[in-house]
């Protein structure tokens, strides 16, 4: 999967903020079709959704968070929005890999009869309840298709309720699930981990803060629900340009002595192996996708 440095979500119902998330320079708009549409909208949005999918599609990453599996309301969803142009579906109260199976196999069935090359939608799986917290190393490997998954622990909202912790900007009560989940996406070959989520959208010093932490715990983007966080996200979540060329440097220096025999090298004071080498590439590699967008 791509990687994300930052995923904006958009109400579904109102199609004419995409321009304003474009506009943002998010890498890729979340088309939402569950939390944010009120229950009489919800066909209204569908229909709005499908429109956009279809219009900008080719040219914006468009992912759709569709209604979740015991809503009753999925189905119509899929119907809707898998068609070309859709870039992934954000998955909401996934339960256990059984709701991966089921939702793959439906998308699948959309995919051949849509024209759509097989496995071209990927899924992102959103953890908010307590039992797919649980089963989350299952959920990871339950299908080809899943991309990536959100380590998401904001205040107030699923996850809070789920597991009855107080939400601070510090974390340590969401330390061990923010942990595990990545470790199981990281397990799974999963190399973009999601994080969020940060509701307060006037502290953009505070989002900033929650951002790094992450960052420094092994995730790779955030989703953001306001255009101003997506210039911080991208901030944070870009490769800086000093360490790529650090990185670059040290690469060369060890290739040098390699050629002449050597397994090890000090490079500006630093022991530099193989290892370390692997680990400098992976950061480069970041930095030349995010800057080829």
């Amino acid at each position: 999967m791509k990687p994300y440095r930052s995923m904006l979500f958009v109400p579904g119902q109102k199609p004419s903020w995409v321009d304003k998330g474009v506009a943002a320079g998010a890498d890729a708009l979340i088309l939402d079709l569950e939390d944010s549409v009120p229950s009489g909208m919800k066909d209204e949005a569908r229909a709005a959704v499908a429109a956009v999918i279809a219009d900008k599609g080719a040219e914006t990453a468009l992912w759709v968070r569709p209604n979740p599996l015991v809503s009753g309301l999925l189905g119509a969803d899929l119907e809707a929005v898998v068609r070309p142009g859709l870039a992934g579906l954000f998955l909401p109260k996934v339960f256990t890999a059984l709701d991966i199976v089921r939702i793959d196999a439906v998308v699948s069935h959309l995919e051949q009869r849509n024209g759509l090359e097989p496995e071209s939608i990927p899924l992102i799986v959103t953890f908010e309840t307590a039992t797919s917290m649980a089963h989350c190393e299952e959920i990871a490997g339950a299908a080809p298709r899943v991309g990536s998954l959100l380590g998401g622990t904001g205040p107030d909202a699923d996850v809070g309720r789920e597991l009855g912790f107080e939400f601070t900007p510090e974390g340590l009560e969401s330390l061990y699930l923010r942990s595990r989940i990545l470790l199981a996406c990281r397990a799974a070959g999963l190399h973009h981990p999601i994080c969020g989520l940060w509701q307060d959208i006037h502290d953009v010093d505070g989002f900033r803060t929650f951002a790094e932490d992450n960052r420094r715990l092994g995730y790779r983007g955030i989703v953001v629900i306001h255009p101003s966080h997506v210039a911080p996200a991208h901030e944070v979540f870009t490769p800086p340009p000093d360490r790529v060329e650090f990185y670059r440097e040290m690469i060369a220096a060890f290739r040098a002595a390699e050629a002449e025999g050597h397994a090890a090298i000090d490079f500006r004071g630093r022991h530099v192996d193989i290892a370390h080498v692997k680990t400098a590439q992976d950061v480069i590699d970041l930095a030349e996708a995010v800057a080829g967008r």
